[in-house]
Order: structure tokens, then sequence, then C-alpha cells
């Protein structure tokens, strides 16, 4: 029987230099199997960003085994236990960059980037009249939790953010700059490319939100929500002092920190749901997709087209009702 102490959870990154990424993203597969570790990492030109989940013992050689390599000798694991593995597969892929900016000029952050904060400077920063907190995620993201009043960029990936900035600069002009994320690994980049835009006073949270969370001077305080993650947990608490629930249900808006996937493969929207909303809306996140002969939901329960028909006639006289 798995012990919840027995199992950690790492997130990592590092930006440094790595000669050939391919190699050593099929040897550092290879080793990662052989110590029995799961998880999803990437390796570029500028380094390595990965989270892995395995057994105490397994996750201290991996850490003991990084940080004999002179590359990453100085590497930060953020560890979270957790009751077993939060990944179904062991994958290590190369990439051309660890976070997908695609900017014509890429920001190198060894050589640009923003202060770091630590958790009370960050926390201290944020309550000051002249900052302005700048969630550096994707929207989904921010919706399942953010620091209390941190803006919203309305964006659904990373390489968006550059633009949404150009775009609504008068929000941060003449501010202090707060920006955040999940590990701190985006943050690094973007904040360097807010500096290399003009934007004088710039910092980021160092560490990112784990790390905030895990502060035991700040506890999380001023975060709302959960943090998303990418892995089987989905979302994790930061706050140690209060919960405050900011998410809200797709369908009728009631608080929900629960997130699934459109059952359509061809939408796979993200949305916060509840269990009796998934069961209600068969998981679809439109009619289009309710009705979607691919519908996984369908599928997985074996619901007749008569037990489809029927759902699909309840939603119909509900939103009828509604609009009367």
């Amino acid at each position: 029987m798995e012990n919840s102490k027995e199992y950690r959870v790492l997130l990592y990154y590092k930006y440094v230099e790595i000669d050939d990424p391919v190699e050593y993203a099929a040897d550092h597969l290879d080793f990662c199997k052989d110590l029995g570790l799961k998880g999803r990492i990437l390796v570029a030109h500028e380094g390595i960003n990965g989270t892995v989940s395995g057994t105490v013992e397994q996750t201290n050689k991996y850490i003991e085994t990084m940080h004999n390599d002179p590359r990453f000798a100085d590497m930060t694991f953020k560890v979270d236990p957790h009751e077993g593995h939060a990944f179904k597969k062991m994958h290590v892929r190369p990439r051309e960059e660890l976070v997908t900016l695609r900017l014509d000029d890429d920001i190198n952050p060894n050589e640009t980037t923003g202060k770091y904060y630590s958790p009370k400077e960050f926390y201290e920063a944020m309550q000051d009249e002249n900052t302005v907190v700048l969630d550096a995620r994707n929207d989904y993201e921010y919706d399942v939790g953010h620091f209390r009043g941190a803006i919203r960029p309305d964006i659904e990936s990373f390489r968006e953010l550059p633009e949404w900035v150009e775009k609504n600069k008068h929000l941060i002009e003449g501010k202090r700059i707060l920006t955040y994320c999940t590990g701190g690994i985006r943050c690094e980049k973007f904040s360097g490319w807010l500096v290399k835009e003009g934007f004088e006073d710039v910092a980021q949270l160092h560490g990112g939100i784990v790390t905030y969370g895990k502060d035991p001077e700040v506890q999380g305080e001023l975060w709302d929500g959960k943090c998303y993650v990418f892995d089987e947990r989905i979302s994790v608490p930061v706050n140690q002092k209060e919960h405050v629930v900011v998410g809200v249900d797709y369908f009728d808006g009631e608080p929900c920190e629960r997130y699934v996937n459109c059952a359509n493969p061809e939408c796979n929207r993200q949305m916060l749901c509840s269990e009796k909303n998934e069961h209600k809306y068969m998981r679809g996140c439109s009619h289009e997709c309710r009705v979607s002969p691919r519908n996984l939901y369908v599928q997985e329960h074996n619901l007749s087209a008569e037990e489809v028909e029927e759902r699909l006639k309840r939603i119909e006289e509900e939103n009828t009702k509604m609009e009367a």
C-alpha cells in the first residue's frame, strides 16, 4: 500500500547550455526509466525544465545525480509529497525552447531578467499602491487561482503574452511590475522581455507560486484559489491561512475548483465543472460537442442514442425555463 509520504513530486528548471539536447534527452529518458520515475521533462540548448514523480528513494537518487553534474549543481528542486505517481508515463523531449515565446530576438535569462523577489518581498510589494501584479500564466490557470488583484491576461498560451502586453501597456506603464508563474521559469524570460522593452521597474516572484505557498513566513497569504499544475493533481493548495474559492462552474457560475476536459476530443476545452454538471451536460461544453459522434463521455458511459436524446431534451427544457 502506498503511503502518502513515500511518494514525491519534483518541480525544477535550469537555464544552462546543453550542447546536444536530442542525445541528452534520449540518455536522460533511459536514466529516469531505470530509476522508476514518471513525468515530463523538456530539454533544449538553453537548459532543462521538468516535473517528475517517484518514491522518496527514487527522487533522492535523481536529485543527487543531477547535482553531481556541474551544469545542474545548484539547481533548485521544489518538492511536494504525494500519495503516488502524478503521471502515467515518463517522457523526456528535446525542444527548441523550454517555454515557448518564439521571440525574434530571444531572451537569455542569465543575461537579462527582472529583479528576483523573495516571497516576503513579493508579499510586501503587492501592497504598494504604485505596484501592478501581472500573471504570466494562461487564462485557465488564472481562473482557478491567482494573487489577489492580479491582472488576468486574456491568453490561451504563453507565446501570446508579449502581444497582449503591447496592446495593454496602459495597464502597467509607470508602475512597478510584479510578475509570477507556477515555478518561476516563465517569468525568467517574460520579466527579461519586459526589461528589454523598456519597462524600468520589473520584478519576478523567485521560485514561483509553489515556493510562495511553502514559505514559512508568508504562508501563501494574498493568494486566492488553488494553483494549477501540469500533472494528474490538476491543482494544489497555496494559501495556508485561508482558502478562498475563486473558480466558477462553466455551466452555472457556482463556486468550483474541479477541472475537466470537454468530452469532444476535437475541442478538448478545459473547463471548471462540478461532477453533477459533468453528468448533466455529458461533459460537452456546447450542444455541438454533446452531439459529437466522438463524445468520450457517451462512449465511457455506454449511453444509447435514446438516452443521449433524453438528456439533450432536459437541457433544452431547462434553458427554455431560464429564458422565460
